[in-house]
């Protein structure tokens, strides 16, 4: 997903939290009867869950739609919520099997059925949208409903299927409300999550109320919530300051984000270890100026991680060599053990061996207002630059024409952020470097895909390191992708609001339920 989080002292906190009674983190005083007031530079790309595969997207469905499985608190195994119980069937990995909780009802009245649930997961796959989640569902084959059980017959064995089902992938949908082949339109969206969506203005706020009627995994909903959207980190940052936010996360400006004091006593401060990364991709196939393997590791050998990181992000974020960032099981060092410190005189061996005209020109394409987005491509053109080697047209693109200038293949190089969608290595894999990749740079290797394909073996998650390393070996190879970046996680809320900490937390899961005013 495109961009987690406290790490010792939440996992503290949760398991306090837990010992007093389920997922109820704070008290919440919702006799006030006041909005907290959320405020993001995320993007909705659509409310249906079959056209969106993005931070700013999945974070509304975690709170408005329920998937069968979710993540609990700081949790590295899914948890049931929408469904009763879930397992493998057979030692195979091949056949999943759910069973639906009793009394679950959209908003309409009408009673979710595994009917609803086979028709979500189908619908997914059918409609296929270029910015939508289908490519997670890679290795499901088919999908069968009786009564409240739901079937998955999977393709090849895939431990890590329970994962993508808690994701928004998996958000169901009542099959009476949103069309079998296309993308429903409009302001509206019909889930069984703990919040009702009871208005949206597309680019400009999301209105939440807690569902009555909700059953599932969170035992606690605070107060009605309101997100705010800001088209980048300077609006946020004014409304913050202007007290129009009661909570202000991803992202505020760089500066402000070196700036911030926990002691501050009108505010509060919460900095954790993220694990959302950004890459730079590139345009592989045939034709593009970017296609030669050696051009690429060119760039590898130029792109100054350090320097980035601090004209740029102000230290708030953290220099990145691996695919799989620091924390997650599987992580490597693999740029830096093949390109350590920036090397010119590398560079340009490398682009004598491959016969190429200097400098070498190519389009860099990025999201205007997401981040410091304008910033960093002025960084990286001026490190490419700077040996003469290259010559970087850049160019910027409103969010949902840049998701479709990367997924049509139009771009020769571009930088995303990407948030796991789970808690597991494997998010980093397939949808980043696997062949049909959803970063659609027409990367393809047999190696990179079986060796994807082989961690999948593995019910034990740390038993699939080697697999991983493989993977991030091969990468650093071929260079389809450089990692940038590592994020820290960066949450700011009001002195009254309280459950800032649990909002984000490195399970991919937006916790509006955990806000409370204190």
């Amino acid at each position: 997903m495109r961009s987690v989080r406290m790490r010792i002292l939440a996992a503290l906190l949760v398991l306090a939290a837990a010992a007093v009674g389920g997922w109820q983190l704070l008290p919440s005083k919702n006799g006030t009867g006041r909005t907290i007031r959320v405020g993001t530079t995320d993007a909705v790309t659509s409310l249906d869950p079959a056209g969106a595969y993005d931070a700013g997207s999945w974070a509304l469905f975690n709170n408005v739609f329920q998937s069968l499985l979710t993540f609990g608190p700081g949790g590295a195994q899914p948890v049931p919520d929408a469904a009763q119980s879930c397992r493998f069937v057979g030692s195979d990995l091949r056949t999943y099997r759910c069973v639906l909780r009793e009394g679950l009802t959209f908003p309409s009245g009408r009673a979710m059925t595994a009917e609803d649930v086979k028709y979500s997961f189908d619908r997914v796959k059918r409609i296929k949208s270029e910015v939508g989640p289908a490519a997670l569902l890679d290795t499901l084959a088919s999908v069968d409903a009786d009564g409240r059980t739901v079937t998955f017959h999977l393709s090849s064995p895939d431990a890590t299927f329970p994962f993508k089902v808690a994701t928004g992938a998996g958000a169901i949908v009542d099959h009476t409300k949103y069309p079998a082949g296309s993308l429903r339109t409009g302001n509206t969206a019909d889930g069984t999550g703990p919040y009702l969506l009871t208005a949206y203005t597309k680019g400009k706020k999301a209105a939440l109320a807690p569902n009555p009627h909700y059953k599932g995994a969170v035992h606690h909903t605070g107060p009605s919530v309101e997100l705010r959207y800001y088209a980048n980190p300077g609006a946020l940052d004014s409304a913050w300051k202007a007290k129009r936010l009661d909570v202000a996360t991803r992202q505020l400006p760089p500066k402000v984000l070196a700036d911030l004091n926990p002691s501050d006593p009108n505010e509060r401060v919460f900095e954790a270890d993220g694990s959302e990364t950004r890459n730079l991709y590139f345009d592989t196939r045939a034709g593009s100026p970017l296609h030669d393997t050696k051009v690429r590791q060119a760039m590898a050998w130029l792109i100054n991680r350090p320097e980035l990181v601090d004209t740029v992000y102000d230290g708030t974020v953290d220099p990145l060599y691996s695919l799989i960032p620091t924390g997650i099981t599987g992580h490597t060092t693999s740029f830096f053990d093949d390109y350590g410190q920036p090397s010119p005189g590398n560079a340009r061996k490398l682009l004598t061996e491959a016969g190429v005209k200097l400098p070498v020109r190519f389009t860099y394409g990025y999201a205007i207002g997401r981040g410091s987005g304008a910033e960093e491509a002025a960084e990286i053109k001026r490190e490419l630059e700077a040996t003469g080697l290259f010559k970087v047209t850049v160019k910027g693109y409103e969010w949902t024409d840049f998701q479709k200038q990367w997924t049509s293949g139009r771009l020769d190089a571009y930088a995303v952020g990407w948030v796991p969608d789970y808690p597991d290595a494997d998010t980093f894999g397939a949808p980043l470097v696997g062949t049909g990749a959803t970063m659609n740079t027409g990367y393809s290797s047999k190696t990179v895909d079986r060796f994807i394909k082989d961690s999948r073996r593995y019910a034990d998650r740390s038993e699939a390191g080697e697999d991983f390393r493989e993977v991030q070996e091969t990468i650093a190879r071929d260079v389809p992708v450089i990692p940038l970046w590592q994020a820290k996680e960066y949450v700011v809320t009001s002195e009254d609001v309280g459950g800032g900490q649990y909002l984000t937390d490195g399970t991919g899961i937006f916790r509006l339920s955990s806000l409370s005013w204190i």
